[in-house]
């Protein structure tokens, strides 16, 4: 267990700020397992044990398989992806990476072309929250349960 501090136990109406969003994403119209998909995205490349655990074990109850979790490190490679989630899967690397380049146009527009504006709007604030949760999990070396 890290010695580092529980920003739970310190700051809690922060943690609880960030459920809000939590909160208000769960009514949203992007479909549950796409969620999981950008979480566990995100997590993979921000390099969060805690949150790749958790959402690996959310997306397996979601009936996704396990082939394509394993894949999706290499999703760009892969055929298991459509061509929706293809579209969310790059503005997710391109925003996780978003001091590298930004969000480039083409991805932009992809995303819009096959989202909508409101869909797209919402996998956007998906993603910079599953960002935010994985900075606080790896800056406080949170550990998840073994299950």
């Amino acid at each position: 267990m890290s010695d580092r501090i529980q920003l739970a136990q310190q700051i809690p109406a922060a943690i609880q700020a960030m459920m809000g969003l939590e909160s208000y994403l769960g009514g949203t119209e992007i479909p549950s397992r796409l969620k999981e998909l950008i979480k566990l995205r995100s997590s993979m490349i921000n390099g969060c044990a805690y949150c790749i655990q958790m959402h690996a074990e959310v997306a397996m109850k979601q009936q996704e398989s396990p082939q394509r979790l394993l894949a999706l490190s290499a999703w760009r490679e892969s055929p298991l992806f459509d061509e929706r989630e293809r579209a969310v899967l790059a503005l997710t690397d391109e925003v996780t990476l978003i001091a590298g380049q930004g969000l480039s146009e083409e991805v932009y527009r992809q995303g819009l072309a096959l989202l909508g504006e409101t869909l797209l709007a919402q996998c956007l604030m998906q993603i910079v929250t599953i960002n935010a949760w994985n900075r606080i999990a790896v800056a406080t070396r949170m550990e998840h349960p073994l299950s």
